[in-house]
């Protein structure tokens, strides 16, 4: 057997280890909360986490709509501890973000974070360890730098990849200031079997148009907007989201999901020569139009902003609505991670945004 197929052959045995039930087609970058002195809260973190599990089984914790390139360690081993419990109670997969902006940073944290997990588990193999766990891997930017060659982010994502532990790769140039080459992710892909998750959240999704190879990697969306057109089961090239607004919309996305899986993508008369283009069911093109409109019009409310990032901040604004229903308006808005709240004229007009389109809801999660 040639030595690529042997590679995709172990990737897709260690998938079934770890998600026996399948993987998750949708997962959500957890929103962090804070209480009112800035602490990461808890209780509204779990009730957040149960609010969403019955339609989320798999979640990155923290991402940056978590706040995971600005939070301490500190305050990241407090997050990766109410996950792991919840974790447990809850049956989910959990994806460890480790956002550095060099190798050596997110290498050490990675051994640091093993290390932990194997003495809460009582587990001494680091692989079983994380299964015990229910951690499904780490999840890893190239180094930042505009200036870095591909032969440099492919050398320092070689060396984190050679640890051997699962690993999803995170396409972010928003942050890093750079772009993993499709011929990268694919040769990553047949040199590595640990290499199971491929996130994109560049929104120009070059590495899954090129049509190279991926060996099996399990190639998940990033970007918002436009969604029913690029999943797998409509005919697209992805095969799950990862998505900041999964932390608001996470049933409305299932019912999106569901409507391409029972009807799959009917066909339209392609332009150009060769077979006809798939063309979403009417369901879900209906539903992702409806969740494009909002999320474009929220996230241009929160745009330039002094503090947090607009995943964030658009998605805060959004679940206080979804954890207090009818009453939102009048509870403090949500605090961002450097200490001020969201502005309360953003907050008006996301309460209009969500009631203009349907998507008020009736009562809070937290009520």
């Amino acid at each position: 057997m040639a030595d690529k197929a042997l590679i995709a052959l172990n990737r897709e045995q260690l998938l079934k280890r770890i998600f026996p039930d399948s993987i998750p087609v949708l997962w959500c970058p957890l929103l962090t909360h804070y209480d009112d002195h800035g602490a990461i809260d808890h209780a509204r973190m779990a009730a957040h986490l149960r609010h969403l599990a019955p339609d989320v089984k798999g979640f990155l914790i923290p991402g940056s709509t978590g706040d995971g390139w600005e939070l301490t360690d500190a305050e990241s081993a407090q997050l990766l501890e109410i996950a792991l419990g919840q974790a447990q109670e809850l049956r989910l997969h959990l994806l460890i973000g480790v956002l550095k902006p060099d190798v050596e940073a997110a290498l050490s944290a990675i051994r640091e974070i093993v290390e932990r997990i194997k003495s809460r588990t009582r587990v001494r193999d680091a692989q079983a360890a994380l299964l015990k766990a229910r951690v499904c891997g780490f999840a890893v930017c190239p180094p930042r730098g505009q200036d870095l060659s591909q032969e440099e982010l492919g050398r320092a994502l070689s060396s984190i990849l050679q640890a051997g532990l699962p690993t999803a790769l995170y396409q972010l140039p928003q942050v890093t200031q750079n772009e993993l080459s499709p011929e990268l992710v694919s040769s990553l892909a047949t040199r590595f079997e640990n290499f199971l998750l491929f996130k994109d959240s560049s929104g120009a999704d070059r590495v899954v148009l090129s049509g190279k190879s991926l060996g099996g990697v399990f190639a998940v969306r990033g970007a918002e907007g436009d969604y029913a057109r690029w999943l797998a089961a409509a005919g697209g090239p992805y095969q799950g989201f990862l998505l900041s607004t999964a932390n608001c919309f996470a049933p409305h996305f299932s019912q999106l999901i569901n409507a391409l899986s029972r009807n799959g993508p009917t066909t339209t008369p392609s332009p150009a020569k060769g077979p006809p283009a798939p063309k979403p069911s009417a369901a879900a093109r209906q539903m992702s139009d409806r969740l494009t409109a909002v999320i474009q019009e929220v996230f241009g409310l929160v745009k330039g902003l002094p503090d947090g990032n607009p995943y964030a901040n658009a998605n805060k604004a959004i679940d206080h609505f979804f954890a207090f229903g009818p009453r939102a308006l009048s509870v403090l808005p949500p605090r961002l991670h450097g200490g001020s709240r969201l502005p309360a004229e953003v907050m008006r007009a996301t309460g209009e945004i969500l009631s203009r389109h349907g998507f008020a809801p009736g009562y809070g999660y937290l009520e």
